[in-house]
């Protein structure tokens, strides 16, 4: 089921903050009323294509945070493991640097809560998750306003690296939409006009493109 248009799900849970602090209770709800997030899923630490992505968010952290956007990571992963990782310098494949936080989805709930766990599990009649297979996630991604509502999800397999410009895109977007009141058509970016949502709205939009 979609999350878009609905309160994203509230967790605690361990992660790793600034590079190298390990915390308890680590939400989401810290930012309600204060900023938007950018909340991603990656599979697992110490592979290949999730380093890249870690990295290309981190180097497009400023403008997020220009843009009052909190980025936030999260695997399945325990808090040690990211914790390892982010010893290992990124020339030797490890994310030492990163400075925004990493959950730790141990107990593989946030996952299955935002909808990009990915293995073969069943809950048993104590409603506790049971898992016959591997359980990592898909690379989920969710923006997420300062009311805490989901306003865009993107999940992609394994293999498929995101956009991370994408995101930075869908973030302008809705604070258009939130200021101007105005939505935004077809491959907007900032600083291009947006469209009055009426048929006339439409049709000058079109008449003038």
């Amino acid at each position: 089921m979609a999350l878009v248009g609905k309160k994203a799900p509230s967790f605690k849970a361990m992660a790793v903050v600034n590079g190298g602090e390990i915390v308890e209770n680590f939400s989401l709800d810290q930012y309600l009323g204060q900023k938007y997030v950018i909340f991603f899923f990656y599979p697992k630490d110490f592979t290949f294509v999730c380093p890249t992505e870690l990295w290309a968010f981190q180097e497009h952290l400023a403008e997020f945070e220009a843009r009052n956007v909190a980025v936030v990571a999260c695997s399945t992963d325990t808090e040690q493991s990211h914790w390892g990782w982010l010893q290992v310098p990124k020339e030797q494949g490890g994310i030492k640097g990163i400075t925004y936080p990493i959950v730790a989805d141990t107990n593989k709930t946030i996952s299955y809560n935002y909808g990009v766990l990915n293995g073969e599990f069943y809950y048993d009649e104590n409603d506790q998750l049971v898992a016959t297979s591997e359980l990592v996630a898909y690379r989920g991604l969710f923006l997420i306003d300062k009311n805490g509502i989901v306003q865009h999800e993107l999940i992609n397999n394994m293999p498929l690296g995101r956009n991370v410009k994408e995101a930075l895109r869908m973030v302008d977007a809705l604070q258009f939409f939130e200021q101007k009141g105005e939505v935004c058509p077809a491959n907007w970016e900032k600083g291009k006009e947006g469209m009055k949502a009426s048929h006339q709205g439409v049709a000058e939009y079109l008449a003038s493109h």
